[in-house]
């Protein structure tokens, strides 16, 4: 007899104000927002900011008067520490069932084999909060779109302890529980298909789910016909516990204060190349093409828009700062206009490629069978060791390129409210008072 499919969905609650709270316990209790970059708008909210009327999303400047009044505390984004303190998460997780990471904050696990479930899940629970120190909350189903739908129960209702288990509902139960609950709230259902349901008639879960799956197909298509299947208990995605590749890296920013001139644009995408060079070195890839872009703010008041890119495939597929970057600058030359107050800049590296798998052309062939013996690697490939040995034991910014200078540039992202990178900087650990 085949085992019964069931899928856990873990979403660490309010994820990076959680973050902030592992090494801040003062702020436990406290209404918290943290900000996107340039501490623009509100992305992640505590239960209490929410409770004060914070909504996702809102600019920061549209809600002085709410922080003001409800004491609401502000944080810029740490990204550093919210991105180790997820791969920690996911390593753990890893370790009770398959898995499959789905975003920074969230993953399902395959509880098929798991007798029960619900004790299960509350033991994983526990153990997230032990070991990391953050809170989670499970939904557990026969499919992926009723797991995430039992998150989302396990974290309305209370009494769930954070972990809900849709099949341990009785049939009737489950229909009064569908029938209360919008179906904007089904994984997948966004503003514009939203309107489509609604204008079939289609208002909640148990709407959906009681609809006839091939007229959905005819009406919309094949996803949302899984959707419908996947409420009534039909699985029809598998756990894919596969790391797909990347396929491009994007480094780019908005500016703090706009600028004009190009010695400052190089400045900025010389920051943001060398951080997507890291990236190519930490994936063990390689690009095969360099595209950068510059833009000023469509909203600026009495200055014209300008946007422009460029891009260039290179000889051949590399990893190098010094292949890399000068291609980026010489780029940026081409598209620059003088005049025009700059709100964004960035580069892209695209068509990657793992470094180990290098195609070299017949002339790159002959000039490295000449200049390379089987004990020495190139040059390059030696300064780039040295660059990386380097940076890695002693901080990004031990050795760096001329064209990277360290002091607070014009163009910096605003992060007042930024806290320490407390897991991957030693300057940055946290002390404890004996």
């Amino acid at each position: 007899m085949a085992t019964a499919q069931s899928f856990a969905l873990i979403d660490c609650n309010n994820f990076y104000v959680s973050c902030e709270r592992v090494f801040n316990p003062a702020l436990e209790g406290k209404p918290v927002v943290v900000l996107s970059n340039n501490d623009g708008c509100v992305v992640s909210r505590s239960n209490e900011a929410k409770q004060a009327g914070v909504k996702m999303g809102v600019p920061l400047f549209k809600i002085t008067d709410l922080v003001r009044s409800h004491g609401i505390i502000t944080l810029s984004s740490n990204y550093a520490l919210y991105g180790d303190l997820s791969a920690r998460t996911m390593s753990l997780l890893g370790k009770f069932c398959p898995q499959e990471v789905y975003s920074i904050d969230e993953c399902f696990l395959d509880f098929s084999a798991i007798k029960d479930r619900n004790q299960h899940g509350l033991m994983i629970k526990q153990a997230v909060k032990q070991g990391i120190g953050l809170p989670v909350c499970i939904g557990i189903g026969p499919s992926k779109t009723l797991a995430k739908l039992s998150n989302y129960i396990a974290k309305k209702y209370p009494q769930s302890e954070g972990v809900f288990d849709i099949a341990s509902l009785s049939e009737s139960k489950q229909d009064l529980l569908f029938r209360s609950i919008d179906v904007g709230e089904v994984w997948g259902v966004g503003r514009r298909l939203l309107q489509k349901l609604n204008r079939m008639g289609i208002m909640t879960v148990k709407d959906l789910r009681d609809a006839n799956a091939e007229r959905i197909k005819q009406s919309f298509n094949v996803v949302v016909q899984r959707m419908v299947l996947e409420l009534q208990g039909i699985s029809c995605s598998a756990l894919d516990n596969s790391s797909a590749p990347r396929k491009q890296i994007i480094s780019s920013r908005s500016f703090g204060n706009t600028v004009r001139t190009l010695g400052e644009l190089e400045e900025a995408l010389t920051s943001y190349a060398k951080y997507a060079i890291e990236k190519l070195h930490s994936d063990g890839t390689q690009a095969h093409i360099v595209q950068v872009f510059i833009q000023t703010s469509r909203f600026a008041q009495g200055e014209d828009y300008y946007g422009d890119y460029e891009s260039l495939r290179l000889a051949n597929p590399s990893n190098d700062e010094n292949i890399i970057l000068p291609t980026a600058l010489s780029l940026l030359q081409r598209i620059f206009k003088p005049g025009y107050a700059y709100q964004r800049a960035g580069i892209a590296l695209m068509e990657l490629t793992p470094a180990q798998s290098q195609q070299l052309s017949l002339f790159s062939m002959t000039a490295q069978t000449q200049t390379k013996t089987e004990d020495e690697p190139p040059k390059a490939e030696r300064l780039k060791q040295v660059l990386n040995m380097t940076n890695s034991a002693l901080g990004s910014n031990a050795l760096y390129l001329a064209g990277q200078t360290l002091k607070e540039e014009r163009w910096r992202s605003r992060s007042e409210h930024r806290t320490p990178a407390y897991t991957t900087s030693w300057d940055d650990l946290p002390i404890a008072q004996a």
